[in-house]
């Protein structure tokens, strides 16, 4: 590898030579080789967007000429569409305010946007710090990427793939609307219910967890760009904030604003420590569905068998004929690794002090991380799984004749104890239930077959003899 000197205030450093980025970069690159974890794709272009807004309101605003200006827009814009991702290439474990990479985007955009000036054979010469970072901080920028990416993946890529699993599960719900299965409270029998009202029990989780994550994705809709170093604003326009926020609402279409407080945008990750706990709402409810289907598909001739999932490879290398129900455990391990990545949101928005959290670089990637890891496999779950299981009628019907807990119907009729002595004896004896209860009460044949119909006891009544 070929390599160039390059200078800052700290003295010169060798750096690549095909590399974009500068100095500083270099030596954050030589001070923490800690992990292979970089920021992801999504912080880059948003790091791209910040800097091609700065510099449209700072040409605007009379601070920086038109010349300087268009270059530095059109390199940040090929950073913003990812054809630059390779040059930011350094560790999440870095400095905590991502000062690192905040200087690794305005060298990459400097040296992209002089590139571009000599092309042109223009005089002017794009300076990292005074003209790319002009009016700026790490402080601010960086908080400001989080917010910005994560409300656009949040809104783009986790809000849709939740709709789609909740529609397939209302789909599959009517496709077996009139399927009366066995409830099951502790894991044992009870009361019976439909499939469509269990799985639009699992549609209503899934429309809360986009309403708490919208919600959620609302308080992160203010930028604390402007506020440079400590919120004060020093070293930018008065009307800095405001214009590039209005410049970000329109360049994405999402209704980004200014902060309200600076100090307290600069100075908390509080908005990010929310919609992380929402992450973690939405990844215990699809532990809850997962494993739901991983009951009723269990056997099949030894479990439950109430449904038959897709079988989509072996799932044994020992044992022949095998099939797992492999997309549900996926779900799962997503799940636990958010849950996981919330609680490291969560010490990191206790870290920092006065004006600023130094822990920003690892919100960052966790929380990107849970919104990109939960939209893909709840679009996995929904098209690998949901759509295509087939319930197993016969199996289910067979199940739900057999379950003495049926006797609840006849609590108003022959009371509590007579009707436990039917179930227990019932279970006892391994007979039909309404057999039972026809020898133990002078209730008609015909007047059980009604009060025990297992599909009207899937809805609200008293029976009446």
């Amino acid at each position: 590898m070929s390599f160039r000197i390059e200078k800052d205030s700290m003295g010169e450093i060798r750096v690549p030579e095909e590399a974009y980025y500068g100095a500083q970069t270099q030596r954050a690159a030589d001070n923490f080789p800690i992990s292979s974890l970089r920021f992801s794709s999504p912080f880059i272009s948003a790091l791209g967007l910040i800097k091609a807004t700065a510099a449209r309101v700072n040409a605007d605003l009379g601070l920086l000429d038109e010349v300087r200006a268009n270059a530095i827009v059109n390199a940040a814009t090929e950073v913003a569409d990812g054809k630059l991702d390779e040059h930011f290439v350094l560790d999440i474990f870095q400095t905590g305010s991502g000062t690192s990479t905040n200087m690794n985007a305005n060298e990459v955009i400097s040296r992209r946007a002089n590139e571009l000036l000599e092309a042109d054979e223009a005089q002017e010469r794009v300076h990292p710090n005074d003209h790319v970072n002009m009016g700026q901080s790490s402080n601010d920028t960086i908080p400001t990427a989080i917010r910005l990416s994560t409300v656009r993946q949040g809104k783009e890529h986790l809000i849709p793939a939740i709709d789609h699993l909740r529609a397939r599960f209302l789909k599959k719900g009517k496709e077996y609307a009139n399927v009366v299965k066995t409830g099951r409270t502790h894991l044992m029998d009870a009361m019976p219910v439909t499939i469509e009202q269990e799985f639009g029990g699992y549609a209503r989780q899934l429309e809360l967890a986009q309403q708490r994550l919208t919600d959620a994705l609302a308080r992160n809709l203010e930028l604390p760009q402007g506020g440079t170093a400590v919120g004060t604003g020093i070293n930018t326009h008065p009307e800095f904030g405001a214009r590039f926020a209005k410049g970000v609402a329109q360049a994405t279409g999402i209704e980004f604003v200014e902060a309200t407080n600076h100090f307290e945008a600069q100075a908390t990750v509080d908005a990010s420590v929310e919609l992380s706990g929402q992450c973690k709402t939405l990844a215990i409810s699809l532990i809850k569905m997962a494993n739901d289907l991983r009951w009723m598909n269990s056997g099949p001739n030894g479990g439950l068998g109430e449904v038959e999932l897709q079988a989509l490879q072996p799932g044994s290398s020992i044992m022949p004929g095998k099939v797992n129900p492999v997309i549900e455990e996926s779900v799962i391990m997503v799940a636990l690794q958010v849950l996981g990545n919330d609680t490291t949101i969560s010490v990191a928005g206790q870290t920092g002090n006065f004006e600023l959290n130094v822990a920003l670089p690892v919100v960052a990637h966790n929380m990107l991380e849970s919104i990109h890891i939960l939209g893909t496999a709840c679009k996995n779950f929904a098209d690998l799984s949901v759509q295509g299981l087939t319930v197993r009628t016969d199996k289910i019907a067979e199940n739900v004749s057999r379950n003495p807990i049926l006797v609840t119907a006849l609590n108003g009729i022959i009371g509590y104890d007579l009707a436990a002595k039917i179930a227990k004896q019932a279970f006892a004896e391994d007979r039909p239930l309404i057999d039972v209860a026809e020898e133990l009460t002078e209730l008609s044949r015909s007047e059980l077959e009604t009060i025990l119909n297992p599909a009207d006891l899937t809805r609200p009544g008293i029976a009446s003899s």
